[in-house]
């Protein structure tokens, strides 16, 4: 039997939109959390932040499910730069004009790591009344003109006129509002989430352009980072290497920029790497027949992605370190061997990245011991290169779900997310949780958090109605640029 294999419209890639969007998704959820008397189990919080006290433990090991998050999302922007960065290069060097994008879209993100946290309602007030509320839904809508993509049909000055209009705007909101502590707007006030995301939009992006097509001097890029926090952690040895490490710049820089932010490029290079891999499958235009999946197969293969993730985020939080590790181990050699022989180019796809993903999660298996324990804060190496190896596995599984079975529609909540993350990541605390308090739901919200899993159920039901928003925005083609 054969069938038609088409690269996604517009070569793009929705599995990986689906990853940024569960991980966006779940980001959202874990802030949601119940916390003191009606705390959830400990699987449910951050490993070294476990309840009831919710106190960070810098020697406790081990990951949960909200720890995969952010790692996640840093994976699917590494991912990212190869389908984003391609074809803004021009063929046969770097293109300042995509230099110029890649540092635009760097200061517009270290402007929205500013206003975000200077807008979230519990910034501007300890207990918000309803002119915080207003003002948060102020702050929340002035991100609009900024940062959405504004049509190409409309003329130019109006286009400025708009921009123009949400910058004079976000600059009274700055000089205007007054915080809790008598202080008004702040470089030392930014979120932190948005900080290291942006250092990895900029450098990721660069690293990504000048090994284009490179993949061992990437590697090698990796090499020297692995040095250099080798180096430093977990006992730092006073040296120049030390000092390039904690090296502060000019404070008008340093709220944005410390070298060790770079070591997350731990995960987004891997996510360059597999990002190569998809580009070069989404870029192959001229559909081919090829014999089709084999369903059985690929439902195994799916749900085989998903038991590394169980097992190891069991394995790892309850110390069962050597049955995990056997056990994963296990499913690389069966889920190879079900790989062994692609019949068509998603699953030549699929073999590669899991080539990767088997490298990934056996160098952060063998780390794991290091630093005492893997550990998302402060992180591990183990944690980086696990996580990265796990966002191939759950990539490989949403794609099974969109580009072999077709089922698009079972996941369209995360796309249509994962194609719009940072209105969600602000819309939450500035959307959602104000026009909640405004029309007297909170309150009714509360009363029925009256359990833990209830308050997990009200949770889920903020998070699901800021997915639904964006969901609605992203459809009618409203994106923020970021």
């Amino acid at each position: 039997m054969t069938k038609s294999f088409n690269a996604p419209a517009g070569g793009r890639a929705l599995a990986l939109d689906a990853l940024r969007g569960l991980a966006i998704f779940a980001m959202l959820l874990s802030g949601q959390m119940p916390f003191g008397e009606h705390s959830l189990p400990a699987w449910m919080y951050h490993a070294q932040e476990p309840p009831p006290a919710h106190e960070w433990i810098g020697t406790l090991p081990g990951i949960t499910w909200v720890d995969l998050v952010f790692p996640f999302f840093l994976f699917s922007m590494g991912a990212a730069f190869p389908l984003a960065l391609s074809r803004r290069l021009q063929a046969g060097g770097f293109s300042w004009r995509v230099g110029w994008f890649v540092l635009e879209r760097g200061l517009l993100l270290a402007f929205f790591a500013l206003f975000v946290q200077a807008i979230r309602p519990y910034t501007i007030s300890s207990h918000p009344t309803t002119g915080i509320w207003w003002l948060a839904l102020l702050g929340f809508f002035i991100f609009f003109p900024i940062l959405t993509r504004l049509p190409d049909k409309w003329p130019v000055a109006v286009r400025l006129a708009v921009r123009g209009a949400g910058w004079l705007a976000a600059i009274l909101f700055c000089v205007l509002v007054k915080y809790p502590d008598g202080t008004g707007f702040s470089l030392g006030r930014s979120d932190i989430i948005i900080v290291v995301l942006t250092n990895m939009a900029v450098f990721g992006s660069v690293v990504w352009m000048l090994t284009r097509d490179q993949w061992l001097p990437r590697l090698g890029l990796l090499g020297i980072l692995f040095a250099i926090r080798l180096s430093n952690m977990p006992q730092p040895v006073d040296g120049w290497v030390h000092d390039l490490w904690t090296f502060s710049p000019d404070p008008w820089v340093s709220w944005i920029y410390h070298l060790y932010y770079l070591q997350y490029l731990c995960i987004v290079i891997p996510g360059t790497i597999a990002g190569d891999l998809i580009l070069k499958w989404t870029s192959n235009g001229s559909p081919a027949e090829e014999e089709a999946s084999s369903q059985w197969r690929m439902t195994v293969v799916g749900l085989l992605m998903l038991a590394f993730v169980l097992v190891l985020l069991v394995g790892m939080e309850a110390r069962w370190l050597l049955p995990a590790t056997l056990i994963t181990f296990a499913l690389c050699g069966i889920v190879w061997k079900l790989l062994a022989a692609p019949v068509n180019r998603l699953e030549r796809l699929y073999r590669k990245l899991f080539s990767w993903a088997i490298y990934w999660l056996v160098l952060g298996l063998f780390f794991e011991p290091y630093e005492g324990g893997i550990k998302k804060d402060k992180a591990t190496l183990s944690y980086y290169f696990v996580c990265a190896g796990l966002a191939i596995c759950v990539f490989i599984g949403l794609s099974i779900v969109i580009d072999v079975f077709r089922k698009q529609r079972w996941v369209q909540l995360f796309i249509d997310n994962g194609q719009n993350p940072m209105i969600a990541y602000a819309g939450i605390n500035n959307f959602i949780t104000p026009v909640l308090a405004l029309v007297g739901a909170d309150g009714l919200l509360t009363k029925f958090a009256s359990t833990p899993w209830r308050g997990f159920g009200k949770g889920l039901i903020i998070t699901l109605l800021m997915a639904l928003t964006v969901s609605f925005l992203t459809r009618r083609k409203i994106f923020w640029r970021t």
